[in-house]
This record gives structure tokens, sequence and C-alpha cells, in this order.
């Protein structure tokens, strides 16, 4: 497959996809993906929560903007613009948002339950 075939996944538009608002101030934008990668953009509301969970996919955030209380496993850090958190396979994880904020987060592999 040539790059030509790939011109409509590999250079993407913020303006061309639209906000998923998924209630309680939060709201996410599937930005690209294959099987084996998956970029989003969750955007928050100061106070709003994303609800501690896990999953077998890897996961990686930067904190775009805002600041967050996130929770790995049993540890607790504020991380703010420019900051990084990793959740490992199946790692209990979550975020409370301490000013509005978005989060840019790297999936491998894609979440299948978020296309659905």
């Amino acid at each position: 497959m040539n790059f030509q075939d790939l011109s409509n996944k590999a250079l993407i538009s913020d303006s061309d996809i639209d906000w998923e608002d998924l209630g309680a101030g939060v709201k996410r934008k599937i930005m690209a993906y294959d099987d084996q990668l998956m970029l989003v953009k969750v955007d928050f509301e100061k106070d709003a929560i994303g609800t501690v969970h896990n999953h077998p996919h890897l996961q990686m955030s930067y904190v775009a903007k805002g600041s967050f209380e996130v929770s790995m496993g049993d540890d607790k850090k504020i991380l703010n613009e420019g900051d990084v958190f990793f959740a490992p396979s199946n790692v209990f994880h979550g975020v409370v948002c301490l000013e509005a904020g978005l989060l840019i987060d790297i999936f491998n592999p894609h979440r299948e339950d978020f296309l659905k």
C-alpha cells in the first residue's frame, strides 16, 4: 500500500472530527487508529472525573492542557500541562480534572470498545 492509499487516515484535520459527548463534563475525539494504535483527544471541564478503570491495552496520556489528579494503582499525583502518565495493561487508573484540561491518549492496540 502506498502513502496515497493512506492519505485519508494519515493526514487528519481536527475540524473534520466531531466531539463525542460522554456526559459529566467529558468529551472525546478519536483522531486516528489502525489495528495496533489509537490516538484520542479527551476534553475535561473542571471537576470532571475519568472514572477509575482498567483495560488490557497499553495507554500513554499527555496532559496537553490543564491539571489533573491522576490515580495509578495505589499511587496518586497531580500532573500539569506537559506531563505524561503511562497505564500498563490491567492497572486501575483514573483522573480528576482540577482545572479545565485536555488529555491526548494513545492506546496499543486500538480500543475496539470506543468504536462501537
